[in-house]
């Protein structure tokens, strides 16, 4: 049954009797330690901090925290917070991998390398998990973090990653709406094509596990109203457990207009690899992040 919001999946992660270990990279930032300590408090996560020691225990002082109550590594720069962190998943000491103050690609890049063996051989995306208010359920949206003009091939890989996700979320039969700005076929249009091309390799198995409807525009996807007055046929309009946005732009948009002009609230982890990563923008609120980690909690 999908959840219809953060806190009943904040709920999920304290009865589960196994308090994940989270490795985060580039902990000494402010926000993502009140997230961390706020979730710690909960048994939703143990951390393993990364990073410049001196810095980290200032920072958690400040908090009104005790540095020798936490696990701490010393990590001189933003790359060896990356390769630690990796490290941590590969001995088995964490379960998944949250970012500080890091670049992305100091996370990614050594988290893909081969020689780890953490790669799915899928392309990687951004699985945003949103609380609509005007839903009843939780809507993931993908991908408006990673791939710029995702190919056919990449939006193939970006579903698979996405249903295996919401079947771990305890959707059994996710519903995917691979939007367009219209809902007819047009050469000129890419995502139209492609849109067809995946519905098809939805029929005949190359993407299992959910039902993919495209293309379709955003309205007729969150309104059977207005898909009825476009008579648009489908049982699922405003009841898509899934968006496939068909750029980086579209996605992040999409995300940004949600929580900044409808009200949303947004968890955000990057899935594809054998770990998911908590990747939250550098402007996402603590309660953002907090989610986050609960997201991650639940499905690494």
């Amino acid at each position: 049954m999908a959840y219809s919001k953060f806190s009943e999946m904040v709920e999920k992660c304290k009865e589960n009797p196994h308090t994940k270990t989270v490795a985060v990279a580039g902990a000494a930032d402010e926000h993502v330690l009140c997230a961390i300590i706020e979730a710690e408090k909960i048994n939703l996560v143990k951390p393993i901090l990364i990073g410049n020691v001196a810095e980290i225990e200032t920072v958690l002082r400040k908090l009104g925290e005790v540095p020798e109550d936490y696990k701490i590594i010393n990590a001189e720069t933003a790359a060896d917070c990356g390769i630690e962190a990796v490290e941590l998943i590969k001995k088995g000491e964490a379960e998944f991998i949250m970012k500080g103050m890091v670049d992305t690609k100091d996370v990614l890049k050594p988290l893909v390398k081969k020689e780890n063996g953490l790669h799915t051989g899928r392309a990687m995306c951004v699985f945003a998990y949103t609380e609509v208010p005007q839903m009843n359920k939780l809507l993931a949206v993908s991908d408006g973090g990673m791939i710029p003009y995702p190919t056919l091939e990449q939006k193939q890989d970006i579903i698979l990653n996405c249903v295996e996700v919401l079947h771990k979320l305890g959707v059994e039969n996710p519903s995917v709406a691979v939007l367009a700005a219209v809902e007819k076929v047009n050469p000129k249009m890419v995502e139209t094509t492609d849109a067809v091309a995946l519905v098809e390799m939805n029929k005949n198995g190359e993407i299992p596990g959910c039902d993919v409807v495209g293309p379709i525009s955003f309205d007729i996807a969150m309104s059977k109203e207005i898909a009825a007055v476009k008579k648009y046929d489908c049982p699922y309009c405003g009841e898509f457990d899934m968006f496939l946005t068909p750029t980086i732009a579209a996605g992040n948009m999409m995300h940004k207009a949600m929580v900044l002009c409808g009200g949303s609230k947004m968890a955000g982890v990057v899935i594809g690899a054998k770990v998911p990563v908590v990747l939250t923008s550098r402007s996402a609120s603590t309660e953002e992040k907090f989610v986050s980690l609960a997201l991650a909690s639940l499905i690494s």
